[in-house]
């Protein structure tokens, strides 16, 4: 285990009703508030006028910016901040799941950019400074709570960036498990393998780790057990309990403290999503499978195994290849089980951008991406292959 740093100045408030500290918490930034949400899901099940009401007991007056799409646009980020500077909002609060809350992220950064807010995630500008925000989660998927991560998706030049900083974790965050019962299960199901692949993108790492690995497990066990639940019974509020914390956990800092993690799928996956405009976790559904069996070897075969003992419950004697191979198969059973697909043909997608979005994920071709194992831009589109059909 390496040596590391953990911060974690975030609020949570967990649990029933744990809305009404959104008033007390907002007014200690500001009396000026920019709610920002994305369907009118958010209208139908309440939890918008109940933000509203103890808001307005603690004397914070309200704007509203609606409409923010999966795969957030840099569009809306830019709309969010007009509306910031011409009010003079203080605080954000964002309500909804992780593309809302990383559409509020952005705006408070590019509230303070001298240029246009996608210079952020371009590399031409840096975070100096961001508005406060707090949030209400209505969707267990990105761990975006309770980081200072953000991912944004420009539609002109098909990029889907991400941008971080301590500067944009969120003041405090509200966790109702009850404001996700409405979740189809489509979108269920596809946060649920969004917050699995965070675990892994952080357990295949090199280091010896024994702990976090164990509590990494632990995550992915919870998603594995209460996913398919709460697609079944939507209203079942110890899956939606477990499935929002476990979202949390996976992405809060603590399963990456004292390694690095790979961080190979995500990118890749951002590519599809920038220019098929395809759901994250759907996305990340495909690949998954596939970059595990491009990157097994017979040095870093005992993960796999490990994991298939540890998550699967398979009786796995050796830490051979093939027995590495059982749990690769164990992952992509789950998968079709929750009704996410397993190639790019399922959801239309083609050959047809498939080299240029592996040259644009390792930078032209100039670097690699990933570290569990290093792969470059052919690496990367032997993986696009394989996911084809």
């Amino acid at each position: 285990m390496n040596n590391f740093v953990l911060n974690q100045p975030t609020t949570i408030y967990f649990g029933n009703d744990s809305v009404a500290n959104i008033g007390k918490e907002a007014s200690e930034y500001s009396k000026k508030a920019l709610i920002v949400y994305g369907s009118d899901r958010i209208e139908k099940n309440g939890v918008l006028d109940q933000a509203k009401k103890y808001l307005k007991e603690s004397q914070v007056e309200v704007s509203t910016l609606s409409g923010v799409d999966p795969n957030p646009r840099i569009t809306s980020v830019r709309k969010g901040i007009e509306i910031c500077r011409k009010q003079n909002i203080g605080v954000l609060l964002p309500i909804g799941g992780g593309s809302v809350i990383d559409c509020a992220k952005a705006i408070a950064a590019g509230f303070y950019c001298d240029g246009d807010a996608w210079d952020l995630f371009a590399g031409t500008a840096t975070i100096e400074k961001a508005l406060p925000l707090g949030c209400v989660l209505t969707l267990a998927a990105t761990g975006t709570e309770m980081n200072g991560n953000t991912v944004i998706s420009n539609l002109e030049t098909k990029q889907k960036i991400g941008a971080g900083s301590p500067l944009l974790r969120p003041k405090f965050s509200i966790l109702d498990p009850e404001y996700t019962i409405t979740v189809p299960a489509y979108h269920t199901a596809a946060g649920t393998f969004d917050i699995i692949s965070h675990v892994f993108e952080q357990y295949f790492d090199a280091a010896k780790t024994y702990l976090l690995d164990r509590l990494s497990e632990a995550v992915v066990k919870t998603c594995v057990e209460f996913g398919p639940i709460a697609m079944k019974d939507p209203a079942n509020i110890e899956a939606r309990t477990n499935l929002m914390w476990a979202g949390t956990l996976a992405l809060n800092g603590l399963l990456n403290t004292g390694r690095g993690g790979d961080w190979a799928v995500h990118p890749i996956e951002h590519e599809l999503s920038a220019y098929y405009d395809i759901t994250h976790g759907v996305g990340l559904a495909i690949l998954t499978p596939a970059w595990m069996e491009y990157v097994l070897d017979g040095d870093n075969a005992y993960k796999f195994t490990n994991l298939g003992r540890g998550v699967f419950g398979l009786e796995l004697n050796d830490d051979s290849v093939e027995s590495a191979k059982k749990t690769i198969d164990a992952l992509r059973d789950f998968i079709q089980s929750i009704g996410m697909p397993l190639s790019l043909k399922e959801v239309g997608i083609g050959q047809g951008n498939l080299e240029i979005m592996a040259s644009n994920v390792t930078g032209g071709g100039k670097s690699t991406v990933g570290n569990f194992k290093s792969l470059e831009a052919k690496d990367v589109l032997a993986i696009y292959k394989k996911c084809l059909n």
